[in-house]
This record gives structure tokens, C-alpha cells and sequence, in this order.
């Protein structure tokens, strides 16, 4: 998914016209729509202060805005393999179902994996059960990489 498509979900997201948006980061009345449509088409890309202030104004982790490129099954396939080369990611075969997995042994990204997986499990877990909604859930993977050592985000009421 190119960062365009990213930016106007999350823009629609949050009820934001593309002239409100632009205008938050700074672009004249003239242009503030017309930046952001160019952004959100792929015609053109935030670079370095943009991409932050767009990420700070979208209320989301930089990262959310930053995903690869997964549009088509191949795309997504060479995400997956660079996945096995990067972090060890494994594909087998459990009753009859696919799952990826990641393995433990002589792999030193196995801890840190463990942890975030770990944390989506329980997180995904509550959002089953019934614990939070749906907008929660949500708002807790939009600002995943923003979390301090304990797993709770520095932006979002500790209560939840």
C-alpha cells in the first residue's frame, strides 16, 4: 500500500478534508488541497518535516504512514520472503491451516518478536473478548511504534 493510499485513509479516518490537512501543515489556502491530493495520488511524496507533521497531525506513528508496497499478491509475497531472510519468519502447515511463524533457535531477533507478537495476541485477544472496542483496538496498532518499554503508549490514557 503506497503512502498515499495511507494518508487518505487515515485522513478520511479522522474527518479531515484534504484543504484542512494541508492547511495544518502549513501550505497556503491556495494550495493546501491541491498538496495533499498530489500526496494522496502518488504524484508526489512528503519528504523528512512533512512526514512527521503529517504523522503528528494524523495522530499516528510515522510508521503507520510507511507501510511496503503489498498492493498485489507478489508485492506481498516479497514482503513475506524478506520477512524469512530479515527475521527469520517461517511458514508451516498446522491441521490443514497455513501459519507464519518465527523461530526460536539461533534466531536473536526471536525475544524482541516474541514481545511484539505477544502484545498484538493480547491485544487482538481483547478486542474478541469483548474488552475494548473495535476504535481502541484500532488506535492501539495506528500508534504502535510510539509505545515506551512497558507496552503502553505515552499518547493514549493509561486506564484503557
Amino acid at each position: 500500500m503506497a503512502i498515499g493510499e495511507r494518508i487518505h485513509f487515515f485522513r478520511t479516518l479522522r474527518g479531515m478534508t484534504q484543504k484542512y490537512l494541508g492547511a495544518c501543515l502549513g501550505f497556503d489556502d491556495k494550495s493546501a488541497d491541491v498538496r495533499i491530493a498530489q500526496y494522496e495520488s502518488g504524484a508526489r511524496s512528503p519528504k523528512g518535516k512533512y512526514l512527521t507533521l503529517l504523522a503528528d497531525t494524523l495522530e499516528v506513528s510515522p510508521l503507520a504512514l510507511s507501510v511496503p508496497d503489498i498492493d498485489s499478491y507478489d508485492c506481498l509475497m516479497h514482503t513475506l520472503f524478506a520477512l524469512e531472510d530479515i527475521y527469520g519468519f517461517k511458514i508451516t502447515n498446522i491441521d490443514g491451516e497455513i501459519c507464519l511463524g518465527f523461530k526460536k533457535v539461533d534466531n536473536p531477533s526471536y525475544p524482541q518478536l516474541f514481545d511484539n507478537f505477544n502484545a498484538w495476541y493480547s491485544q487482538a485477544s481483547k478486542l474478541r473478548e469483548g474488552q475494548i472496542s473495535k476504535e481502541e483496538y484500532d488506535e492501539w496498532r495506528y500508534h504502535y511504534s510510539m509505545r515506551d518499554s512497558s507496552g503502553i503508549s505515552a499518547s493514549v490514557d493509561s486506564n484503557r
